[in-house]
């Protein structure tokens, strides 16, 4: 009798809306509304709503050039929050722990959604510093991790971060070269008083963006400029992780 009545106590509703996350997910690619109409058989009329809503609390993204649906950036938050066993955070861990023991700082490694890069791993230091972030934060484009991000991810995916930051983002253009050019971003207390943080783009071989190390500590402790010690480790160190890739 329990049996049958867990089976019972569910929301219909909540299982259509999966059925449209998962009709994308399946297709391994972005699909038209005609195209998840026919994978979930949802009358056209409710889908609208159902699409407008997942739209609505990002966990469906629309790109509005050619109107296909892609998966949003929460359900990537919701995934790297629960991810300790996927590939990429498998590869990362072991370099992360030891960016983090020969700095004493932070290391974080985030992942390019199209709200902008979302912190996927965090390995702490001995030093007692909160750095405001946990895992699925959300990172603002004055960041270290930000800069990159604006700089090396597809457009498509900082297209509406940039839309939604438009008033804070300012591109120096001389900073801007420099950081495509060698790889790494400098942000001076972007977030908390005395605390700062250096950046580096995790590149595949086709040069795309797969994910983003920033280092994070009090001021006096993260490199600023590229002549530094630190910086050359870490320049050393993504390219080491890249090949991975």
């Amino acid at each position: 009798m329990e049996t049958t009545k867990k089976s019972r106590d569910t929301i219909q509703s909540l299982s259509i809306g999966i059925s449209i996350l998962d009709a994308i997910a399946k297709a391994k690619r972005p699909l038209k509304i005609t195209e998840i109409q026919e994978e979930t058989n949802i009358t056209k009329s409710n889908l609208y709503k159902y699409i407008n809503t997942l739209v609505q609390d990002d966990l469906i993204f629309r790109d509005q050039n050619s109107g296909l649906y892609h998966l949003g950036s929460k359900l990537i938050q919701y995934g790297m929050t629960a991810m300790g066993n996927q590939d990429v955070l498998a590869i990362m861990s072991p370099y992360l722990q030891s960016i983090s023991e020969h700095t004493n700082n932070t290391a974080l490694f985030s992942v390019p959604t199209f709200n902008g890069p979302v912190i996927a791993k965090i390995t702490r230091s001995n030093q007692i510093l909160n750095i405001g972030a946990e895992i699925g934060t959300l990172l603002p484009p004055y960041s270290a991790a930000g800069k990159i991000f604006n700089l090396f991810a597809e457009q498509h995916k900082t297209k509406k971060w940039k839309e939604n930051y438009q008033s804070t983002i300012v591109e120096d253009l001389d900073e801007a070269q420099t950081i495509r050019k060698e790889k790494i971003a400098f942000a001076k207390e972007p977030l908390i008083s005395e605390v700062s943080s250096v950046a580096l783009p995790i590149l595949n071989y086709l040069n795309e963006l797969i994910g983003i190390i920033t280092l994070v500590g009090f001021s006096s402790d993260i490199p600023g400029t590229i002549d530094h010690p630190q910086s050359k480790f870490l320049q050393e160190m993504r390219v080491e992780i890249s090949k991975n890739f």
